[in-house]
Formats: C-alpha cells, sequence, structure tokens
C-alpha cells in the first residue's frame, strides 16, 4: 500500500512538473530566481519575482523570432477562497495549454474591455460558482484591502488537471483598470528608464501612448466608473509580472534565451530546467528514502510471514503427517505450503494496491487543499506491474524453509507423539 501510493503520488507529481504539462517554450520576467520565476508563473505557487515594462513585452511580441507573445499579471487573489488572479489576453486560452491538449469552456470569451472572468473547475466547485456569480478580489492576497470592482464570471473553464484549474483569468485591460493597479508615472519612468537604458527613448517613441490608445475609443464594455480609467493608465505605468512565449524553433530558443540572460534587465527561463532540477535535486531523493523505507517495510512483513508459518508447522506436525499418511507425497506437502505463502503475499499485493489507490483517494483532496496539486487517485503507473512479481519471489523465499520443514516430517514419530 504505502509503495504503491508512493509511485502514484510520485509519478503525479513528476508529470505536473515538466514539459508535458507546459505549452510554453520560454518564460521571461524579471530577473531572480529561476525556480520562483516558474512556480509563480506556471504552478501559480509562489510570489513574483517582480515586474517588467509593459513596453517590453511588446517588444518581445514583435520581435520576429516569436510565434506568441502572452502576457501575465499576478499578485491578487479571490475575497472568497483566495484562488490566484491572472490578467491576460484571450489569445491564452486559444494556444495549447500542453501538448496537443486545449482549453475548453462552458459559458463564453471575456471582453477585453469588460469586468469579465473565466474561472477554472476548482475555483467554481469549491466557491459554487457558475456563469453569472460574481466576485471581488483581495489586493496582493491581503484580507482587509478588497478592490471595489466587482467582477462576473463569464465562462468556466473544464478540468486540465494543471493549475489552471484553480485560478481565475480576467482580462489584461480590467486589471489595470482596478484602482491600485499600475505605478505612478514618475516611479514607472524611471523604472523604465533604468530597464532599457540606452534604448529607452528608441523603444519611447516607437511604442506610444497615442498609438496604443487609438482602438480604445469604445468603451461601451466599461461600467460608467470604470471609463476613463483606462486613458489615464498609460504605457509607462503598466507593467506585467512574466510573458509566455512560443518560439518558432528550438534552436531560436536556445539563443534568444541567452541573449535575455547576458543583459541584467530580464531572464527567459526554459520552465523544464528549474523544475527537472527541483524534482532531481530535492523531490526525487525524498521519493528514494521513501521507497527505501517501504521496501524495509515490506521485507520485515515478508519476516513476519515467514515467522508465522514457521511457527504454526510445529502446531500442524499432525496435520501435515496424517495428509502423508492418506497418500500425500514430500513434494505434495512441500507445494501447499509454499501455495500457502504464495497466496497470502499474492493477495496481500493486491490489496496493497487497492489500499494504496485508496490512500490517494483520501488524501488528494487534502494535498490539493494545501499545495495547489491536483492528484488523480484513479491514475495507474506500470511500475505497480512490478510489485505482484516482486510478492510471488518473496512468497518463495519465505515459504521455503516452513515448506522444507514440512517436508521433512517424519510420520511415524510424529502420529506416534
Amino acid at each position: 500500500m504505502l509503495m504503491v501510493a508512493v509511485i502514484i503520488i510520485y509519478a503525479i507529481i513528476d508529470s505536473m512538473f515538466n514539459q508535458k504539462s507546459i505549452g510554453y517554450d520560454l518564460i521571461v520576467g524579471k530577473k531572480g530566481s529561476d525556480l520562483q520565476l516558474v512556480l509563480n508563473t506556471v504552478y501559480r505557487m509562489s510570489q513574483p519575482v517582480g515586474n517588467l515594462p509593459y513596453r517590453y513585452y511588446l517588444s518581445l511580441k514583435d520581435d520576429p523570432r516569436v510565434e506568441e507573445a502572452i502576457p501575465f499579471c499576478l499578485g491578487d487573489v479571490t475575497e472568497q477562497g483566495g484562488f490566484p488572479i491572472v490578467g491576460t489576453v484571450f489569445k491564452f486560452f486559444e494556444i495549447e495549454y500542453a501538448p496537443n491538449k486545449y482549453f475548453e469552456c462552458r459559458g463564453k470569451a471575456f471582453n477585453e474591455k469588460s469586468l469579465h472572468a473565466l474561472i477554472g473547475y476548482e475555483v467554481a466547485r469549491k466557491n459554487g460558482w457558475d456563469i453569472g456569480s460574481t466576485f471581488k478580489l483581495s489586493h496582493g492576497g491581503m484580507a482587509d484591502h478588497i478592490h471595489d470592482e466587482e467582477f462576473k464570471v463569464v465562462g468556466v473553464l473544464k478540468s486540465t488537471g494543471t493549475a489552471n484549474d484553480k485560478t481565475v483569468f480576467i482580462p489584461l485591460d480590467a486589471f489595470y483598470n482596478i484602482a491600485g493597479h499600475g505605478s505612478a508615472q514618475e516611479e514607472a519612468e524611471k523604472h523604465e528608464l533604468e530597464f532599457f537604458g540606452n534604448e529607452y527613448e528608441k523603444i519611447l517613441s516607437k511604442y506610444t501612448d497615442k498609438e496604443y490608445n487609438k482602438g480604445f475609443d469604445d468603451h461601451s464594455g466599461h461600467d460608467h466608473g470604470h471609463e476613463h480609467a483606462h486613458e489615464s493608465m498609460t504605457l509607462t505605468k503598466k507593467e506585467v509580472t512574466s510573458v509566455l512565449l512560443r518560439m518558432k524553433s528550438q534552436t531560436t530558443a536556445y539563443m534568444f534565451a541567452g541573449g535575455i540572460k547576458k543583459g541584467n534587465k530580464a531572464q527567459a527561463v526554459n520552465p523544464i530546467m528549474p523544475m527537472k532540477r527541483l524534482m532531481d535535486q530535492v523531490v526525487g531523493n525524498i521519493r528514494t528514502v521513501l521507497l527505501f523505507l517501504t521496501g524495509l517495510i515490506i521485507l520485515v512483513s515478508g519476516v513476519g510471514i515467514f515467522v508465522s508459518i514457521y511457527n504454526s508447522m510445529s502446531d500442524r506436525k499432525k496435520e501435515i503427517a496424517i495428509m502423508r499418511a492418506l497418500g500425500a507425497s514430500r513434494n505434495t506437502v512441500f507445494s501447499v505450503i509454499l501455495m500457502e505463502s504464495t497466496l497470502l503475499c499474492f493477495i496481500g499485493g493486491l490489496m496493497g494496491i487497492l489500499l494504496g489507490h485508496g490512500l490517494v483517494f483520501v488524501i488528494s483532496p487534502i494535498v490539493a487543499e494545501r499545495s495547489g496539486i491536483l492528484m488523480d487517485p484513479y491514475n495507474f503507473e506500470l511500475a505497480e506491474l512490478i510489485i505482484l512479481p516482486v510478492m510471488i519471489v518473496l512468497a518463495s523465499l519465505v515459504g521455503f524453509i516452513p515448506g522444507m520443514t514440512a517436508y521433512k516430517t517424519d510420520v511415524a514419530e510424529t502420529l506416534s507423539s
């Protein structure tokens, strides 16, 4: 049971924290911990490293080597349930969230200019929300700082088995329109100047507020109280937490990431690398220790079965002698004892597999609640198939000596005593 549980849990974590669950080549964020950047952007499990100027996102989007650039703004959570808020563009839902896997939604797309929201499957289930539900945001997770803006659920995403199930998505422009979002103009200008350095004037002239705002004359999708907010939110004040990039080729991705890392402004991380490091150095070692401990438990259990059967031989000598007197050969008696130990271990192995999945079934909601890791108790790993053959081999070992004891039983002496 313990070994099956360890195998299943590790396999679930391994599949979650690898490239198969991430549909992007690079994640661009502020210089800092690459692991923290990936955990925050992909798994929503850590605090943001920092913010990047919005104009930097626009420059990434226009880069000819980039196929798609998806901006992410994080930091807030829902007032009810504390689910992470992600401000992004609807293009995010039109792209694979993992290789050959696309988002499915019940409802409709959010209006880029409205206080709309798409919510993950787990958010809807735990908060009891559905299309038409409304909610407010807690600024930076602070319970005493609730934003006045009220968002409306327009779509519910189907389960993906990823962190997206426990996330609320709102339009990027709506995120910026929330009071308190966006830096002060003077502070933002200083940040941009430090970030772009010698390229500041060039970037400023290429991405102007006039050019950006020309497509936002119609504010019919906004609440009246927020119509003017968009116009006053200059490009300089806007920032993004990270940018998800899909590159036109893997070779381009490696070269692109190397070029960004040469500077001191940002970092481009292949999400698989820091997660692989985490799995190998931390989680992998924990798994090894747990498997070693469960292996010892199985070994001790085998010894227990051996002692139990061996001790029962003294009580069953008369039974064995009668079997021999009725015509059973030594080989038959030996086979009976060996079969007994084999059945004990085989049935124990089957029960262990069922109980192991049952254990995962019990702890999966607890793990999901505490860490955000979604675990499927029905997940079956090929490694589990090894357990039953191991049980049979173990049974043969623990049943051999008791079987030999039965084999050597002296019929006449036993019956006369």
